[in-house]
């Protein structure tokens, strides 16, 4: 009987492999064997795709002639630096005592593509192949994935696609950025009095930089616009609050010119006249048109995906997506938490059905214990599948990234931060089984008692609204979180470049909130309609329109996965819907480049984005050569199509064709330009922002 062999993505994952399998293993060169089994590993890639030169030494020299570039078969050749362990690899593929192999990379494509490009480049033949998908590092996990992997060839679609990407990649990066270096790179060295300007360009990278300098130049471009709101004063025994004026129907103001929105007025002379009408009736008081009471519930959010805990950690800790990547994956490695190149931000029903087990878990740390018992002791695990946290239709390869209740011994090993993002993450998944946070709600609404004219009524309305929280709900599971981090940063707070401080001047603010204790909404509650509050005075607040705020390294993440939203046209954006820049496992490297570049600035305090000189050189050079690279739409439709392939629903060929063409056409239209002068105002006015 044969041997299996496990090949894995690295050397830490071998080795849990290795202990998972409970075997006396012996430690060799690049692997390790037992009697029955042999485990492996690669180095990220040991394979790559070869260099335009090696299909043509004329490749080698950049020039107008040889492009475009589309080669009929695709060249790979094993990375240098990793030749020895491709070598051993390679062999173990091909030994004759190996029977099957057990597929164990990433579980995405990613994963696939390392493994399969392996696999091409070695010439293995006549092999069992099994491919095991894992959402965690955790022995039994990791039995659980031998135990029901698949035949390698049901994720042919999946390596298909994962091919399409590289290819994708390396023909946009080698005939673009030839292309638009050649045309226009010396028009920017010149400008920027260097020897030489590379006009780097990628599918998703350049696509993210257009996003970014079309965000600083809106910023730019936006004029202040200063608006009035009017608010009265009112005391109900002792409790002084503000009601807000906002038209109605029956304002001498509903649709008039002078409306900033429905809240205030675009000059001050409109707001004082209001006021003035208003006392002019002699009344000391308003009375409640209507008086609202409800209860309101807020229910947990979703869990984590990856671009919504990079987002998270972005505000909370002020680290870069790579950073927070690069912490989650080390918890994954520690056995801690589930896979976290997801997108999926709920579980799927057979994990609902074990995760108790990931509960249980958590009852050793004492920082959850009290959490994890109750809701074992309560059984409120039992009816999650019933939930919207649990949806196998919205989950592609991995669901959410959620705590595993393993490997906690490890927590002391880690640094501070690392122990922050493994909290955030288990909080998170601890608030989904308690029940909604409930407000107690009033909202009222105040007339100011105008006198009838004829069958015309005047009414000039204020709101205010008031609500105190009567039962925590999940909010429990925060709380002491919360309060730790706000003494942590107490006194140490930053103002972001950009910010947009609408809440604090009232512009697009629905109703004001105040929150108060319980006995002074139980003398609001008993409010009706035709009571009468104290009037003691109004205001004008001044307020101005904020400017968009710029992007922080989070928010970018979340653009990019949302990327759909960003497009105008309805029908095109339910086309895409789920369909993002980039991928979970990419995004986060694709921001870095732009800064590796010197594309884009990362503020390492702030996390602000902003783009450099020659990022907005690079973004006018492509708007006014490959446009299309820039929009949102055409990347996304990119990245729906590779998921059409992974899905079985578009073939290899239809995509092939389609990028083919389109690289073709572009870069024989990029050749027949000659707009290198025209460029230069534009560069003028880009300039004007980074004087010294």
């Amino acid at each position: 009987m044969g041997k299996k062999l496990f090949i894995a993505e690295k050397p830490s994952v071998a080795n849990e492999f290795a202990k998972a399998l409970k075997q006396n293993m012996r430690k060799k060169d690049g692997y390790l064997e037992s009697d029955d089994y042999v485990v492996t590993w690669c180095v990220g890639h040991l394979v790559t795709m070869s260099y335009p030169e090696v299909y043509d030494e004329r490749l080698k020299r950049w020039s107008i002639d040889t492009l475009p570039f589309i080669p009929e078969t695709f060249l790979y050749e094993v990375i240098p630096a990793v030749q020895k362990q491709f070598d051993i690899v390679s062999g173990l593929l091909n030994r004759e005592d190996v029977e099957c192999i057990y597929v164990c990379t990433d579980s995405g494509r990613e994963g696939e593509y390392i493994y399969r490009l392996v696999e091409q480049q070695s010439g293995v033949k006549g092999k069992a192949r099994k491919r095991v998908w894992i959402d965690s590092q955790t022995e039994e996990e990791i039995n659980r994935g031998i135990a029901e992997a698949k035949d390698l060839s049901e994720y042919d679609n999946l390596s298909e696609a994962a091919y399409l990407r590289a290819k994708e990649d390396y023909l946009m990066g080698i005939n673009f950025s030839r292309i638009l270096t050649l045309k226009y790179g010396r028009g920017i060295a010149s400008y920027l009095k260097q020897d030489r300007a590379v006009v780097s360009v990628g599918r998703v990278m350049t696509c993210v930089l257009g996003m970014i300098v079309r965000r600083e130049r809106e910023i730019r471009e936006f004029v202040k616009t200063p608006f009035y709101r009017v608010l009265a004063g009112m005391n109900l025994e002792d409790f002084k609050f503000d009601a807000e004026w906002r038209v109605n129907e029956k304002s001498k103001y509903f649709n008039h010119p002078a409306l900033y929105k429905e809240n205030g007025f675009k000059e001050r002379e409109r707001a004082e006249e209001l006021i003035r009408e208003i006392k002019a009736l002699g009344n000391d008081y308003l009375t409640v048109s209507a008086a609202e009471k409800k209860k309101e519930t807020k229910n947990p959010p979703l869990l984590y995906n990856l671009a919504e805990l990079q987002n998270e950690c972005s505000k909370m800790f002020k680290i870069s997506p790579d950073q927070t990547l690069s912490i989650v994956q080390e918890l994954y490695e520690k056995k801690l938490v589930t896979y976290p190149r997801t997108d999926a931000r709920v579980l799927s029903t057979a994990v609902a059905k074990e995760i108790h087990k990931n509960i249980g878990g958590l009852t050793k740390h004492e920082n959850f214990r009290v959490f994890a018992e109750e809701i074992l002791n309560g059984g409120q695990y039992k009816n999650i599948a019933k939930t919207r946290y649990v949806n196998d239709k919205q989950i592609t390869d991995h669901y959410a990234i959620i705590p595993t209740g393993q490997g906690l011994a490890s927590l002391n090993a880690l640094n501070p931060l690392a122990n922050k993002v493994y909290e955030v993450i288990v909080r998170r998944f601890l608030c989904v089984f308690f029940p909604a946070a409930i407000y107690q709600k009033v909202s009222l609404v105040l007339n100011t008692d105008f006198p009838a004219e004829g069958e015309n009524v005047r009414e000039e309305l204020f709101h205010a609204s008031f609500k105190v929280l009567v039962d925590e709900g999940y909010l429990k599971v925060l709380n002491a979180y919360n309060k730790d981090k706000a003494s942590e940063n107490n006194g140490n707070k930053t103002e972001e470049a950009g910010q947009d401080d609408s809440a604090k001047n009232g512009e697009n603010q629905e109703e004001a909130d105040v929150k108060l204790d319980g006995n002074v909404i139980e003398m609001l509650k008993k409010l009706k309609k035709g009571d009468k509050i104290s009037l003691t005075d109004f205001v004008v607040k001044e307020g101005e329109t904020s400017p968009p705020k710029r992007y922080n390294s989070g928010s970018i993440i979340l653009a990019m996965e949302n990327a759909g939203q960003l497009i105008e046209d309805e029908e095109l954006r339910a086309q895409i819907k789920g369909s993002g820049i980039g991928t979970s496992a990419t995004r986060a490297e694709i921001l870095k480049k732009l800064v590796s570049k010197e594309y884009i600035n990362l503020n390492n305090k702030t996390q602000i984005i902003t783009p450099s000189l020659l990022g907005e050189m690079v973004y006018d050079t492509v708007n006014n050569s490959i446009y299309r690279l820039l929009d949102p739409q055409l990347t996304a439709s990119w990245e729906k199509g590779l998921t059409g392939v992974a899905g079985g629903t578009i073939t290899t060929e239809e995509y092939m064709t389609k990028l083919s063409n389109f690289i073709v056409n572009q870069t024989i239209g990029v050749k027949s330009k000659n707009n290198q002068y025209n460029l230069r105002s534009c560069f003028n006015e880009a300039a004007k922002y980074y004087k010294k």
